[in-house]
């Protein structure tokens, strides 16, 4: 067999790619996953300063870290590059997209929003995917999890508001199927996974979004492209490609391979491999995707000219609450204590039907890793500056009287200081339903994006109220991100660029993930969203990639079409 050839050649190992890769080489067809970034084992994060520095995708400077991080007009994005895509670095969060927020707007609004599935359509497949995640609830009802400072406040904020609490599904595991959650305890896998490496039960550190060195989160790595292996799918890392196009009865890959060993190069002289493939399946990210599909575009003319359209950030929206107290003491939240995501409060929308205006949106407890509690500490200089003083006066005065007090236990506790700074704040995630009106081009071979905070405003000032009574309900100061005040956000969720629709004039895609007019090119991540999904968006991207794979095995004996040389091409929408 021919290592050159395959039935379904797939572009990252994201959520969609994943999903995908797993299910068609369990059907048997012949699949290579192609992931620019590299493998990460359980233990292989980085954690020192100096190797953070380094662990930041751009291959041009000779990084080739985990995050990857873009800035455009009014948004920036942060996205994960690894095997396993964003699934290394989220939250673990699985809520499904609400069913009334399926929306279908008249498609000549500017900034409209039509979703050509239902709730019912993808039920099958959250199922599906779910049982895949061995997703888990907190489990808040067990010692030591009930006494997590942050889940109890989240909680007693949304009584005081009025507001739905939940403790959502998380691909985390706290417990061994049949036993009770402990810490720490070696998981059992049916399937050893392709690290070969053991994994624990989630130890409570704070560092899901840096990587987690326990193994503890159901990783995309871990499940389904371990699993893909097992059924003999080809993961190929540190492969990034460049462009592709149609051949006869299929489609030409080529890609470049990254060798972290050199300190830089230049894109334009890497030496290309070329692979060839029955079906291609894009599954690169919202950024990826609709960059190699814009990139491309000449060898793809009959593209919808929707292609680039329909961006948004998910609602994304960072805030802090600092430095609660309760009785007039600091209130310790313990923001490094738990996974990072453990609850969440559900803000109503106009569309749930009970007469509450506005577009809604979920708020999140996002906690962090205890290292960065000490930056918190430390950033204070002043505070800091005081302790130093008082502890030399203090060391000073025992030097001079002749006391030389050798016990000095408490006199250092007063110079680490009490620490309520870091103990009683926590940051706050919010995302829902803000308005997909962005739009993606290319200038001078990057990608670019024309995106605006106005349109999206009122549902960023309703987020902003919510997360401030939050905050006051902890007796906390409410804290924006700093770039709220440049009139910028911070998404880790963006969606859109090749919507899908259910004609080309509508969507880049159909409903099923396959490109209009270029039969057997598929787009399986969240570039495919024709609006917000509103909560943590994974689970929805994942299953909608499994509907995506059930059509490609559906059609595999039917025989495939060429794409018509006189196909009309579409108008604007």
């Amino acid at each position: 067999m021919s290592d050159t050839h395959f039935d379904a050649v797939i572009v990252g190992s994201g959520f969609g790619g994943s999903v995908t890769a797993y299910r068609l080489a369990e059907a048997g067809l012949r699949v290579c996953v192609l992931e620019r970034g590299r493998p990460y084992p359980p233990g292989s994060y980085p954690r020192s300063p100096y190797e953070m520095s380094r662990n930041v995708w751009d291959p041009s400077e000779g990084l080739y870290g985990l995050f990857n991080v873009w800035s455009f007009r009014g948004i920036e994005a942060i996205v994960g590059s690894g095997l396993g895509g964003g699934s290394l670095i989220y939250a673990n969060v699985h809520l499904r997209k609400d069913e009334r927020w399926f929306v279908r707007e008249d498609p000549r609004q500017d900034g409209y929003e039509y979703w050509p599935v239902t709730r019912a359509d993808l039920d099958p497949h959250y199922d599906q995917v779910e049982r895949m995640l061995n997703v888990q609830r907190y489990p808040f009802d067990h010692a030591p999890y009930r006494h997590t400072p942050k889940t109890q406040a989240m909680q007693e904020a949304a009584g005081r508001l009025g507001l739905p609490w939940l403790l959502p599904p998380l691909a985390v595991t706290f417990a061994n199927q049949g036993r009770p959650p402990v810490p720490g305890e070696p998981i059992e896998e049916a399937l050893p996974n392709l690290h070969g490496r053991t994994r624990y039960t989630c130890r409570l550190c704070g560092e899901c979004d840096i990587g987690c060195n326990y193994g503890s989160k159901n990783t995309l790595d871990v499940t389904y492209l371990s699993a893909a292996r097992h059924h003999g799918a080809d993961l190929r890392t540190l492969c990034e490609v460049r462009f592709f196009e149609p051949t006869d009865g299929g489609f030409a890959v080529f890609y470049a391979r990254h060798d972290p060993t050199r300190p830089s190069h230049h894109p334009a002289r890497d030496e290309l491999t070329r692979l060839t493939t029955d079906r291609l399946i894009l599954a690169a990210g919202t950024l990826g995707t609709t960059f190699l599909l814009l990139k491309n575009r000449a060898a793809f003319p009959h593209l919808s000219r929707r292609l680039g359209r329909q961006f948004c950030g998910n609602g994304d929206l960072l805030a802090f609450a600092h430095r609660a107290r309760q009785d007039g003491r600091p209130r310790v939240l313990s923001p490094s204590f738990g996974p990072v995501i453990t609850s969440a409060i559900r803000l109503p929308d106009t569309l749930d039907g009970d007469g509450t205006p506005g577009r809604g949106a979920y708020i999140e407890d996002a906690g962090l890793p205890a290292f960065a509690n000490w930056i918190v500490e430390t950033s204070n200089t002043p505070a800091v500056l005081r302790r130093l003083v008082g502890y030399s006066l203090k060391r000073l005065w025992a030097t001079i009287t002749r006391n030389p007090q050798t016990d000095i236990s408490g006199t250092l506790r007063d110079l680490l200081g009490h620490g309520h700074a870091s103990a009683s704040s926590l940051p706050l995630l919010g995302m829902g339903r803000d308005i997909a009106d962005g739009t993606f081009s290319l200038h001078r071979n990057r990608l670019a994006l024309d995106w605006r905070l106005a349109a999206s405003k009122p549902y960023f000032d309703r987020l902003r109220d919510t997360m401030r009574d939050i905050a006051h309900a902890w007796g906390a100061r409410f804290i924006s991100n700093p770039t709220w005040h440049l009139n910028r956000v911070v998404t880790v969720h963006p969606l859109g660029g090749c919507s899908m629709g259910e004609t080309a004039e509508e969507g880049v895609t159909d409903p099923y993930g396959e490109v209009f007019h270029y039969p057997g090119l598929f787009v399986a991540d969240g570039s495919v969203m024709p609006g917000p999904v509103g909560p943590n968006p994974a689970l929805t991207i994942a299953a909608l990639a499994n509907r995506t794979a059930d059509r490609i095995l559906d059609q595999r004996p039917t025989p495939r079409r060429a794409a018509p040389s006189d196909a009309p091409r579409p108008a604007s929408a």
